[in-house]
């Protein structure tokens, strides 16, 4: 068998292609590494009508360092929660990035990034300890939906906004976690207005409605890398009655199982005041209990805990408790509005629908 000259069928198609390019160039061209062969044919189809046909060179050696560049598109983490149709394109849209006012939340004893070494982050890092292993499959017990934790209270002004939005912060300073804080006390939505986030824009409620297509649009990006808000949205008045949905439950799920390396907080009504609490406790995995120093009432608390179930995980978190003296640590720091929950100010008020 002659080893002369390759059988043409042999020959491969970058091998003819280099052929080509060589005699337009009238220099010899030293063919590229196999390792590049698979690249330059799998490139994407590159179209060009202001070149002419003369610049084949060009564009072929442009093609292939883009392939080389960018990597094969994949669905955003945030583009889709229902399965409907997606504008990739509007990923590549520049986002507006909600500026957090640290130095606010700081003047009110909250978490802040620009402090990680203050008591507060000390004191939230031993209450997300218990919380993240759970999620790791690292605790005692396997925990189910371990990433979705609710936080709630008995009664209203007991600490448990203060609370979520500073688990919510402690947790996005983890190097390997990101965070969803859903704003789900939809009468008040409270985190948001402590964030300084409109509590007018379109949140959990409409996506729960159907108004929503795709998830990344109600999703509001923050100064804190790792946290996005997801905002209480429109207030309706069969909030109970989506939370309770088939909807609501895809939403769960899909929150869950699609990102398992994101926490996903709740601020949660107040067991007591209201019946949209207990709805939304039966979806989480672990619970977060706020209970406040010398102000909530005993009987209170144990009839709040009652609504949640025995198969619930849940942690108890003691807010406004007074510094002990000989101890020298001032344990409970507290944000509270000072009115009744649902009423008067702070309620939100129910729009009007436009016929």
């Amino acid at each position: 068998m002659s080893m002369d000259k390759p059988d043409k069928d042999d020959t491969s198609i970058i091998a003819k292609a280099m052929g080509k390019l060589e005699g337009k160039l009238k220099a010899p061209m030293v063919q590229p590494p196999v390792a590049k062969t698979e690249e330059f044919l799998s490139a994407p189809a590159f179209e060009s009508k202001t070149r002419d046909s003369s610049s084949s060179l060009e564009i072929g050696l442009e093609k292939m360092a883009t392939s080389q560049k960018k990597e094969p598109s994949k669905v955003h983490r945030d583009a889709l929660v229902f399965k409907t149709s997606v504008d990739f394109n509007s990923e590549q849209e520049e986002r507006i990035t909600h500026q957090i006012q640290l130095t606010e939340l700081e003047a009110l004893g909250m978490v802040s990034p620009n402090f990680p070494r203050k008591q507060i982050a000390e004191e939230y890092r031993t209450i997300k300890r218990p919380l993240l292993k759970n999620m790791e499959a690292k605790g005692s017990a396997k925990v189910e939906n371990g990433n979705l934790i609710m936080v709630t209270s008995g009664m209203s002004t007991e600490g448990k906004t203060f609370t979520a939005v500073n688990l919510a912060i402690s947790m996005a300073m983890e190097q390997d976690r990101t965070v969803l804080l859903v704003d789900a006390d939809v009468t008040k939505a409270s985190a948001a207005r402590l964030l300084g986030i409109d509590d007018d824009l379109p949140g959990l409620i409409d996506v729960l409605e159907g108004n929503v297509k795709k998830f990344s649009d109600v999703l509001v990006h923050t100064n804190i890398p790792k946290l996005r808000v997801l905002p209480a949205g429109h207030l309706h008045d069969h909030a109970t009655e989506l939370l309770a949905s088939e909807n609501m439950k895809s939403l769960m799920s899909e929150l869950s199982s699609r990102y398992p390396d994101r926490v996903i907080i709740f601020d949660s009504p107040p067991l007591l005041m209201t019946s949209e609490a207990s709805v939304l406790a039966s979806h989480m995995g672990q619970i977060v209990f706020v209970v406040a120093a010398e102000q909530s009432a005993p009987a209170a608390s144990k009839e709040a805990l009652q609504q949640l179930g025995k198969d619930k995980i849940i942690g108890l978190v003691l807010n406004k408790a007074r510094p002990n003296p000989f101890v020298g640590l001032a344990y409970g720091y507290s944000y509270g509005y000072g009115y009744g929950y649902g009423y008067g100010e702070g309620a939100r008020a129910v729009r009007k629908k436009k016929d």
